[in-house]
């Protein structure tokens, strides 16, 4: 085992295609919050047409939420707008990390917009590296690129065992969202 060292902030990655990375993702800023650190998450793929119940409850919590997705691509009429949605999210997320404000900073499913080529991957690993030394940052989305993973502290990868989605059954407000 190597000594032990303290860091004053991570990157961590929850990805895989496995039920859980936003969920897990959540309980650390839970976590954070409850230690009165200041905390934020951005999502990238969800619109503010989603209700989600994790964000009602994380805004009485006072985490700051920020919903800059326009949806899932696959249900999108214009992938060009989808790819602005995404570019303008992304400088939103960078000013947030950069700012040292925030103690936490989740980016929510941003995988995907790396992985279509609409954020460069290579401009998120600089903002990582670059980050004031206090902020954490967590990244959630299914196959997370090599880069993310090599400039992570921590990689947890979700692996689906079984899925009720695969047998048909719709996603539940409550459980899912």
């Amino acid at each position: 085992m190597p000594e032990r060292t303290w860091a004053e902030s991570l990157v961590l990655v929850n990805t895989g295609d496995g039920k859980g990375k936003t969920t897990a993702a959540l309980g650390t800023l839970l976590r954070a919050r409850a230690r009165g650190w200041k905390v934020c998450v951005v999502q990238f793929m969800k619109s503010g047409d989603w209700k989600v119940g994790e964000e009602q409850s994380a805004r009485e919590l006072g985490i700051e939420w920020w919903v800059l997705g326009d949806g899932f691509t696959w249900e999108s009429d214009d992938l060009d707008r989808s790819q602005a949605v995404a570019l303008e999210a992304w400088r939103h997320a960078r000013s947030v990390i950069s700012s040292g404000e925030y103690r936490v900073v989740m980016l929510d499913e941003v995988t995907y917009p790396m992985n279509f080529g609409w954020i460069d991957t290579d401009e998120v690993v600089a903002a990582l590296r670059n980050r004031p030394e206090q902020t954490t940052v967590i990244l959630t989305g299914r196959d997370a690129p090599q880069e993310i993973i090599d400039v992570a502290d921590t990689v947890t990868e979700m692996r689906k065992v079984k899925h009720a989605f695969d047998r048909g059954i719709q996603a539940r407000r409550g459980i899912d969202f």
